[in-house]
């Protein structure tokens, strides 16, 4: 009984040593809509990785694999999504983001997207 959890990945990257791609992966193999944006096109398990923010709709998730100065740019694109939730991978801690989301009713969950995955947490 897998929900679909519709997901964004933020600092997404078609390099398969990055957290990020093995995140992708691990999302599409759970059966999960994945949306992956990142600084260089690509594509990994099918899923493309634009280089522009997109306009975003019924969002259950965004996991981060930006640092904290890099997510500064994406902190109007975040809210305005309104995602249930968002993972802040480990090296993305960020408590100004956090109180951001906070105020905006969106969860702040500082967590591993493949530790979550792997252990039927997501």
């Amino acid at each position: 009984m897998i929900k679909n959890k519709k997901t964004v990945v933020l600092g997404a990257t078609s390099k398969p040593e990055k957290y990020a791609y093995k995140a992708i992966q691990m999302l599409v193999e759970k059966g999960h809509s994945v949306l992956a944006i990142g600084q260089n096109a690509g594509e990994v398990a099918g899923v493309k990785i634009r280089t522009k923010m997109i306009p975003l709709k019924n969002i259950d998730t965004v996991t981060l694999y930006l640092n904290p100065a890099r997510q500064r740019d994406y902190y109007n694109y975040i809210v305005e999504a309104q995602p249930k939730r968002v993972v802040f991978n480990p090296g993305t801690e960020n408590p100004e983001l956090y109180q951001l989301l906070e105020l905006n009713g969106i969860k702040a969950e500082v967590a591993c997207t493949l530790v979550l995955l792997a252990t039927n947490q997501y």
